[in-house]
């Protein structure tokens, strides 16, 4: 499945004299299986690009195609359920449901999807082994660590085996270390899934791994490069 804008548009306070261009005139395209990293200033619209990139946010104009569906013509529950089949988010502040365990949150958007109990339970398990949190599995959030809920948060995005993970400044609050660890967890799953993630990120350690950054700026693309040769010296 590949992502394409069209001339994509997002403007807060359209209707003021103040409007603001989120996000101007995009055309963009990201392909299946890619590792990208969006980058640039607080305000340059690498949050608002990815919620529209995973229909959170409607765009003022233009288009998102996915795989020759534009979801910006989708209702309301075409768009959910476009979003739960298609799209993984990991977000910055993790959104863990606090009540259920690690398992459980993991679980959850395959019960959604209507997987059997024992699907469930499988994947979920297998996905929180790979993060390494074999022996976490029935802490709820609170009784784990940033990090550890950050790895709760990867695997709860891969569980449903979306195509797309929109991953929205995902190291913000880890350590060097966690840092480390989680996204060599997510290029070997990025690999080993064909799943395609794209981060919005200030953080070099993400863009030292990108195997593309994309650069943004008062909403308009800036640079647009691929760095294949680092990412695959820095995972060897």
């Amino acid at each position: 499945m590949t992502i394409q804008t069209q001339q994509l548009c997002k403007i807060y306070n359209q209707d003021t004299d103040y409007p603001v261009h989120a996000v101007h005139q995009l055309d963009l395209t990201i392909a299946q299986g890619e590792f990208v990293a969006v980058m640039g200033p607080s305000g340059s619209g690498k949050t608002t690009l990815l919620n529209m990139l995973g229909g959170i946010d409607t765009p003022s104009s233009g288009t998102v195609d996915i795989d020759g569906c534009n979801i910006c013509d989708l209702d309301e529950k075409a768009l959910i359920a476009f979003r739960r089949d298609h799209i993984g988010f990991i977000f910055q502040d993790y959104s863990l449901l606090p009540v259920l365990t690690a398992l459980e949150n993991v679980e959850f958007v395959m019960q959604l999807q209507g997987h059997s109990e024992q699907e469930c339970r499988q994947r979920a398990t297998e996905l929180l082994t790979q993060v390494g949190l074999a022996d976490q599995l029935h802490k709820v959030p609170s009784k784990l660590s940033g990090g550890q809920q950050q790895r709760v948060a990867v695997a709860r995005a891969l569980a449903p085996r979306p195509r797309f993970v929109m991953a929205d400044e995902p190291t913000a609050n880890l350590d060097a270390k966690s840092t480390a660890e989680l996204l060599d967890i997510m290029l070997h799953l990025n690999e080993q899934e064909g799943t395609t993630f794209i981060f919005s990120t200030h953080d070099p350690r993400v863009i030292k791994r990108a195997r593309r950054v994309i650069v943004f700026e008062d909403g308009q693309l800036k640079q647009d490069k691929l760095q294949q040769e680092n990412a695959q010296e820095d995972v060897a």
